[in-house]
């Protein structure tokens, strides 16, 4: 017995030590290694980065500007700042050599800090003393071309991977990208109507073209074309009309192909203004303002509601009319202004954009026999209504519309991302040659983006342009603009960027701490009304006894008062001690808490792998034992 007392504690203090050796040998040989045992796996790369990393041509360094130092007491920041760091040596890791990461803290007054500030990236300040934190990243390739993060907002926490992953694959392309555009409407600017009627406001292009070519080569394509460069990333449609077959069929197979488009279609095109005609002034007014785009959007398994508007009393903009003799202020249910409920987050095209107008916009609804996966991008609310573009087709009368609005019960879709596997809208062949070579089914998922609405992109409805010495200056009123240049951006990657989706947010909340701030809160809140109903007491107190005394003798404190005086001193100094205990016993909590959690994060787990091996090494040892009896 004695013998097997000693072998047991021999082979227990035998597991205490390969654990502890093991866990030292691990710290050095596996020191990049880890499981991610996270909810959505915020520390194993998507297979799309891992594609693009891999794919990289020229290595690419990336440079983490992080205050340490500065921001060590903020707990939020520097946990972010931990989370960034492994998952920038992570894209070290699977790069095959192809990035490279450079840490630097920037102290103040430190080459490193003018480095930052060279950079563009944000110094944010920290306390009042006038520190400046810097959490920023900065790329660069071997041609010297730059990509940055300015900073790392816990608010964009979600799209940490892609906006990585997104300067990466910028770096590792560093040609601009060629957006083409293709419209019926006058979005590249109009030639005047007439010498003497000049307007130069009136014949710019559209603000949101300005900004694409700050940013895209746009090239602007002919209505009769019938083939589309493979050098085009994104396709652009504004409003088609009107377009010839063998176009479309140029679309249909840029499209099957591979190539990803971008779409604005609208059943009433308030901007859609045909030219008048002197011998029929009534031709324009009764002309179809409606996109002709449903042989494609049918055959992508999505459709446009023929005539049909989406109103939204919950988002509706607010107009003046004249009612009477008096101008009324009234909700519009055709104007919409988008904000946080009716704008996806899960999309990172739209999960920054906090507001989108939207004019006379119509709605989209899968095929009956749709096979595509369409993901809403905007919604209207749930009161939306489905109206008639007839009540819209000569004067559109806002307060008719309000009296006569009954809500649907359920949003409608206002854009959608389509994705799947489609057929070519051309079954036969190309229009006019039916033996030339053509796609009949799309060689991957297709990528398309489609918008029920075209007035959002004209300038009045999200953007105000003001002349500044020669110069156009933009001033959104909402992101209209910002929305375009995301899909045009993010349609313009690979399928691997375009694949990446929202992990979610690092940072978890613990209830247990909200129940106890919310307790502690209570607590102020009451101590702080007992201690203002003492003061105000205590005032009438005295005011009462120094109404009683001459006025002569007003501002002299009768022993009476001093001692009131003296008694409310006590009290408010033993409320103050009283709300230190509470905040004091808040913080105590919060530690406990901590500890607690930090032990069954850190030291449970392997302890219960401890006693598992020690209790599963002694009932072998027993089993031998008896086994030899």
């Amino acid at each position: 017995m004695k013998h097997i007392k000693l072998m047991s504690s021999g082979g227990i203090l035998l597991a205490v030590i390969l654990f502890l050796a093991l866990n030292a040998l691990s710290s050095v040989l596996f020191k990049s290694a880890r499981v991610d045992l996270t909810e959505n796996n915020l520390y194993t790369l998507s297979q799309g980065t891992i594609n693009i990393l891999r794919g990289l041509d020229e290595p690419i360094t990336l440079r983490l500007y992080y205050s340490d130092k500065l921001a060590t007491g903020i707990p939020p920041l520097s946990n972010y700042a931990r989370r960034v760091r492994e998952l920038l040596e992570e894209y070290v890791g699977v790069s095959n050599g192809n990035v490279k990461l450079i840490v630097s803290d920037p102290e103040p007054f430190s080459d490193d800090e003018d480095q930052a500030v060279q950079y563009g990236l944000q110094g944010v300040p920290i306390d009042n003393a006038g520190s400046v934190a810097y959490f920023g990243l900065v790329g660069t390739n071997a041609t010297d071309d730059q990509e940055i993060i300015p900073f790392f907002q816990l608010e964009k926490e979600a799209s940490l991977e892609y906006d990585i992953t997104n300067l990466a694959y910028k770096l590792g392309n560093p040609k601009k990208r060629v957006v083409g555009l293709l419209s019926s409407l006058p979005i590249e600017g109009a030639a005047p109507a007439s010498p003497f009627m000049q307007n130069p406001d009136s014949n710019q292009p559209w603000m949101i073209v300005s900004q694409l070519k700050q940013l895209f080569e746009v090239r602007s394509l002919d209505k009769d074309i019938d083939n589309i460069s493979n050098d085009i990333d994104v396709l652009m449609l504004v409003h088609p009309k009107g377009l010839s077959d063998k176009t479309l069929f140029a679309i249909d197979q840029f499209v099957l192909g591979g190539g990803h488009a971008l779409v604005f279609v609208a059943p009433h095109a308030v901007t859609d203004q045909p030219p008048v005609d002197p011998q029929n002034p009534m031709a324009g007014v009764i002309a179809s303002k409606a996109s002709e785009f449903d042989k494609l959007l049918n055959a992508w398994g999505v459709e446009l509601v023929n005539e049909q508007l989406a109103g939204d009393i919950e988002s509706a903009l607010r107009v003046t009319v004249s009612q009477g003799m008096r101008p009324q202020p009234v909700a519009y249910v055709l104007w919409m202004q988008l904000k946080e409920g009716n704008i996806s987050s899960d999309d990172f095209i739209t999960a920054d954009l906090k507001d989108i107008t939207m004019a006379t916009a119509g709605y989209l609804k899968p095929k009956a026999d749709s096979k595509v996966e369409i993901t809403p991008l905007l919604q209207t609310g749930s009161k939306a209504m489905s109206i008639p573009t007839s009540r819209v087709q000569f004067r559109p009368d806002p307060l008719a519309l309000l009296n006569n609005y009954r809500p649907g019960g359920e949003p409608l879709t206002l854009a959608a991302r389509i994705t799947g596997e489609v057929q070519s809208a051309f079954p036969d062949g190309k229009p006019g040659d039916k033996d030339a070579q053509s796609l009949k089914t799309s060689q991957a998922p297709i990528n398309v983006i489609v918008v029920a609405d075209t007035d959002m992109l004209e300038d009045r409805f999200w953007v105000n342009v003001q002349n500044f010495f020669g110069q156009r200056v933009a001033i959104p009123r909402a992101h209209n603009g910002s929305f375009v240049i995301n899909a045009a951006e993010n349609l313009a990657g690979n399928n691997d960027l375009i694949s990446l989706r929202s992990r979610g947010d690092f940072s978890r909340p613990f209830e247990k701490v909200k129940e106890i701030q919310r307790e502690a809160e209570k607590n102020f809140r009451e101590r702080e009304k007992q201690l203002q109903a003492k003061l105000q007491e205590t005032e009438r107190k005295i005011n009462e006894l120094q109404q009683q005394k001459g006025a002569g003798s007003a501002m002299i404190l009768s022993p009476e008062q001093q001692r009131e005086i003296t008694k409310f001193r006590d009290e408010q100094i033993k409320t103050r001690k009283a709300l230190r205990n509470v905040q004091h016993e808040l913080r105590k909590n919060i530690e406990q808490l901590g500890t607690q959690l930090k032990f069954i994060n850190i030291a449970l787990l392997p302890l219960i792998i401890i006693i598992g091996a020690i209790a599963l090494g002694i009932y072998r040892h027993r089993r031998v034992i008896n086994a030899a009896h």
